[in-house]
């Protein structure tokens, strides 16, 4: 048998469940690992050992009395650093909050627990989880196992990181503006954002959020597989009464025509051959899977809502995040947030309810467009992973890294679903496609994600490039 920390969660659950291999050994296996390629790559910046092996060793011992472990019995994943977990803190990247120990697990850990899941790590993310570069002043920066020269992505770049080098089988991140599906494509792995309501989330360690990450940001997986994605889903989703924007919503939706609108070109993005080539690459192994693949010339509107969608986040209490960002200190939220002051400041009332008000005309546009189209196939980005630190090299790279990212600031606007699909390396840089349904239709993303992964070569972890 390969080594344990290489196997897909499913693999490994279902060994764990017919005590093939014990929780321990996996836990074991998971933790050498991380000793052996994290301080290469500083993707996890805080875990307690004796913690892992103890989760484990609950496990087993359930299996003995013949329990149910649940479909993440025993498999080690790695969480977010900004969502809370019993006895760490919630720093978000901060220097600010490494006193914001967490008294109570986020909806999410209690649910990875209650699927049997063993969290081995808590990964970085940059300060307020601003950027797609991952980096801060309390945990350092974080590498990209596959080139180091480029960005691991962000905000949930550690997580990327972590599972692309074979840290945990699966990572839990989050999403606003594309802190899921951009580390994916970074790392070369798959990424899943959920409609908003789907995955529960509260942090009681920090103030409540303030209406736009309610609306928009949301926590998901990230996985080498379009299965453990699957399953990773089912694990977070269940019911809690703490996040009331959380929707009962079925994992699997009524059945509809295997049908994707293929855009090589969302609004005005202009993507570099290489984006375009893997995006039609996708659609070919979709119509080779049976799905009725159409090319289309334009999708509805990306640039509006990706603007609103920026205001909603930065432009709420801008100043309030200003302020605390100079007392941080950290360079790139800085940049993130003056680079920015002109789109979002002022936001008043007036501004505020026309967003709100734009927002349900613009996502009833998109549910009309899901409506002839059940499956959208589009890039994730307008160009290949960036080089590390881009945003900050000058105003024009980070008005280029702005427009790049288009298609992932403008979906969370509309709280819909969208899935990284990994699907292979320029070089040593990886590529891949985004797919886009309707709300609560992850399972239709993840089908077309399946078709598109099984058409290719799958993701495997790696060692870390030098």
């Amino acid at each position: 048998m390969q080594e344990i920390w290489r196997l897909s969660a499913a693999e490994l659950a279902s060994l764990i469940k017919t005590k093939k291999v014990s929780a321990t050994e996996a836990a074991t296996s998971a933790l050498a690992r991380l000793d052996a390629v994290n301080p290469q790559i500083n993707a996890v910046v805080d875990h307690k050992p004796a913690e892992v092996l103890a989760q484990a060793a609950a496990i087993d011992a359930a299996i003995g009395r013949g329990e149910d472990v649940g479909p993440l019995g025993g498999v080690p994943i790695t969480v977010k650093v900004n969502i809370d977990q019993k006895g760490f803190a919630t720093t978000n990247g901060l220097k600010l909050q490494r006193e914001a120990i967490a008294a109570d697990n986020s909806p999410v850990i209690d649910n990875l627990y209650k699927a049997g899941a063993v969290i081995l790590g808590r990964t970085n993310c940059p300060a307020f989880s601003y950027r797609w570069f991952t980096t801060n002043l309390v945990h350092g920066d974080t590498k990209n196992p596959r080139d180091p020269g480029i960005t691991p992505g962000g905000s949930s770049g550690g997580a990327g990181a972590a599972v692309a080098a074979g840290i945990g089988h699966i990572a839990h991140g989050t999403d606003i503006a594309g802190s899921i599906r951009y580390p994916a494509y970074a790392c070369g792995v798959h990424g899943l954002r959920p409609t908003m309501g789907r995955i529960p989330a509260f942090n009681a360690a920090l103030p409540e959020r303030t209406i736009g990450p309610q609306i928009s940001a949301v926590s998901g997986p990230l996985a080498r597989t379009i299965g453990d994605i699957r399953i990773a889903l089912a694990a977070m989703s269940a019911r809690d009464y703490r996040d009331p924007w959380w929707v009962p919503a079925p994992l699997e939706g009524p059945p509809v025509q295997k049908r994707v609108a293929m855009c090589l070109n969302p609004d005005g993005l202009d993507p570099v051959p290489e984006v375009r080539a893997a995006v039609a690459d996708a659609g070919k192994r979709l119509e080779r899977a049976g799905w009725i693949v159409e090319e289309i010339a334009n999708t509805p509107p990306l640039r509006e809502p990706a603007n609103l969608q920026t205001k909603l986040w930065l432009g709420d209490s801008y100043e309030a995040q200003l302020e605390t960002a100079e007392r941080e200190g950290d360079p790139g939220a800085l940049a993130c947030l003056r680079g920015n002051r002109t789109k979002v400041f002022p936001f008043d009332a007036a501004a505020f309810s026309k967003a709100l008000t734009r927002r349900a005309t613009l996502t009833r546009e998109w549910l009309e467009f899901f409506e002839q189209y059940p499956v959208l196939l589009m890039p994730v980005s307008g160009e290949l992973p960036f080089p590390d630190h881009l945003d900050r090299k000058d105003e024009a790279s980070f008005a280029r890294v702005w427009h790049a990212q288009l298609p992932q600031i403008a979906i969370p606007f509309m709280g819909l679903p969208g899935l990284t699909v990994s699907t292979g390396l320029v070089g040593r840089i990886p590529v891949g496609v985004q797919l886009v349904s309707g709300r609560y239709r992850e399972d239709l993303c993840l089908a077309a994600g399946e078709a598109i992964e099984a058409g290719g070569t799958p993701s495997a972890a790696i060692d870390p490039a030098r």
